[in-house]
């Protein structure tokens, strides 16, 4: 009898964080205790095309073979199903009726749109399968950098000041929008699409020359910005892992190669450094540990999340930034090194991340979804 956990493993994606996808993938393909799990790699082509391979029985060695370059006479694809075993009854007429392999729970290694924004987190919902992370509010939340700011708000967590607006209301006027921010937050100030994570997208303005040429940047990834201020701060992270009564890690402290922590600094330069632990005083840093703990509750967090902090230079005032649902997830990565000096290594991590995500779907299995009456 096979007593192994069959893990679906979804990763690629239509994103501009694809290739973070990747490298996530690969690391915690190799990582799995295959003593334990069976995985199926499922590969989402930057089309959107599903593709999954023969179930893994070992380490992969490459991006290449995630991609099934090395056997595309293996490779599947899915339409629709990618799951899970579908029949086409007269009451249910689906697009695809391929059937998929049975799978206990999905490991859904995508960031970014299509992925960390809740609308995988939604099919799955639908098909009724536990994966790991974040619902679909808790997703859509934290991808969008301004429901999560109104979110943090209500909560009354501090943070910088900010602005944000759609493609539309900018075309309609320019103007109104560009002497809104120079009176309300100044230069320097930063400007992000309100939907992407990885930095992608973010620049930085001086002047308003600058400004005008980074919204026009930042609507190139989504239909809505949003600009921050600038704070001369530290930028410090915590690690959370629970469902309703989640853990948060040590406090941990990211030093960019770069004037501020973008896409080239995170993950092409090889420069920027973390200290782990952060080097601040202790009632400091639980502090930014409950406030982690606050913001992952706040927005319904489950499984993991990396709440990240300013802490500015001249007082030491805590300002949350944002909270990643699916943050990168390579042995190198933040998330997992602040699990690490907190006294729980990768694997173990993964083997927690399974479990919590089969117990919160067996717990929903406990709701009634019909009424009769």
């Amino acid at each position: 009898m096979n007593d192994k956990i069959r893990v679906g493993l979804v990763y690629g994606g239509k994103s501009g964080e694809h290739e973070v996808s990747l490298q996530t993938a690969l690391a915690v393909i190799k990582a799995f205790d295959m003593s334990k799990y069976e995985v199926v790699p499922f590969y989402i082509t930057k089309q959107g095309e599903w593709r999954s391979g023969k179930q893994l029985q070992g380490p992969v060695g490459s991006v290449a073979a995630l991609k099934f370059e090395n056997e595309p006479q293996t490779e599947e694809k899915f339409a629709l199903q990618p799951f899970f075993n579908t029949q086409q009854t007269e009451d249910t007429k689906l697009v695809d009726s391929t059937p998929g392999p049975q799978i206990d729970v999905v490991f859904p290694l995508l960031h970014g749109t299509f992925g960390e924004d809740g609308t995988i987190q939604g099919l799955l919902e639908m098909a009724n399968i536990a994966y790991v992370g974040a619902g679909v509010l808790a997703s859509s939340v934290g991808m969008d950098k301004v429901m999560m700011k109104k979110v943090f708000a209500q909560e009354g967590l501090p943070q910088c000041v900010f602005r944000h607006f759609t493609r539309t209301q900018w075309e309609k006027d320019q103007a109104f929008f560009l002497m809104e921010v120079e009176v309300s937050i100044g230069y320097p100030c930063f400007v992000k699409p309100a939907n992407l994570g990885s930095s992608v997208g973010i620049s930085k303005a001086l002047n308003r020359e600058e400004l005008i040429r980074a919204i026009q940047e930042a609507f190139q990834f989504d239909r809505k910005v949003i600009i921050e201020e600038n704070i001369n701060a530290r930028e410090v992270e915590v690690a959370v892992l629970g469902n309703d009564d989640p853990e948060a890690s040590v406090v941990g402290e990211v030093v960019s190669s770069n004037e501020f922590y973008d896409y080239k600094a995170k993950y092409i330069d090889g420069k920027s450094s973390m200290i782990i632990p952060a080097e601040i005083p202790q009632e400091l840093s639980d502090e930014i540990r409950e406030m982690a703990i606050q913001a992952f509750l706040a927005v319904d967090g489950s499984g993991l999340s990396r709440v990240d902090f300013f802490l500015r230079k001249e007082d030491n005032k805590i300002f949350i930034n944002e909270i990643n649902t699916m943050p990168g997830f390579t042995p190198f990565s933040m998330y997992p090194l602040l699990w690490k000096e907190t006294g729980k290594p990768y694997r173990e991590l993964l083997d927690n991340l399974i479990s919590l995500a089969i117990k919160r779907h067996a717990e929903k299995q406990r709701l009634q979804y019909s009424f009769d009456v």
